[in-house]
């Protein structure tokens, strides 16, 4: 997949935004040699696996200006850094428990500009803030999971849905979402995407 390729399901992109997403192949290949944070095979394929995958979370929710989103277990920086690139007035903290990861994080950040994005070696449960959204890519299961983030929910909810995780994950997920007791509601990336690797992906949404 091509950035080009990319911003055929994005039309809107100002200028700006269309170059943060070009710089990011050479961004991430030059530190991924520093300091590996993404496997050697999905490396070529960064736009798809990565860029475009956290973005399916933009096609369900398009955070407002002002609202503040966690990013739980960043890694090298997704889901946080393409959607701090595509919604640059929504404020983003990305924490990681392993410090050199993060390193990439801001040192990617500050490359592209992004003066949205904050960056910490933390564990979830340190951090100490209130968020209208925390976003996450399969960390690990979503009973697991919801302890980590819960009472990190600002009361007020001003989108569409009410603030709450919204968690990338693929694969049948039932067995899963019965053993978390949570409501969920699932919204599948095939019905925005067409490429291949998105038939089994989905972004689960539970309220905050």
């Amino acid at each position: 997949m091509t950035s080009e390729q990319l911003f055929t399901y994005f039309p809107g992109l100002t200028p700006t935004q269309q170059q943060q997403f070009e710089q990011l192949p050479e961004l991430y290949e030059f530190w991924n040699n520093q300091i590996n944070v993404i496997s050697r095979k999905d490396i070529d394929q960064l736009f798809e696996r990565h860029v475009l995958h956290s973005l399916g979370i933009a096609k369900v929710m398009p955070f407002l200006p002002g609202e503040g989103v966690l990013d739980v277990g960043t890694g090298g920086g997704f889901p946080g850094i393409p959607l701090a690139i595509m919604f640059p007035d929504t404020r983003f903290y990305l924490v990681d428990s392993i410090g050199k990861k993060i390193k990439v994080v801001q040192e990617v950040a500050a490359a592209l500009g992004l003066k949205n994005v904050r960056a910490a070696h933390l564990r979830a449960e340190q951090v100490d803030e209130k968020f209208d959204f925390v976003v996450s890519r399969a960390v690990t299961s979503l009973k697991e999971f919801y302890p980590w983030v819960k009472g990190k929910f600002n009361k007020e909810s001003k989108n569409s849905l009410p603030n709450g995780i919204l968690y990338l994950k693929g694969g049948d997920l039932a067995a899963e979402i019965r053993e978390s007791g949570l409501q969920v509601r699932q919204f599948y990336l095939s019905d925005h995407f067409a490429e291949e690797f998105f038939q089994t992906k989905q972004v689960v949404y539970v309220k905050g």
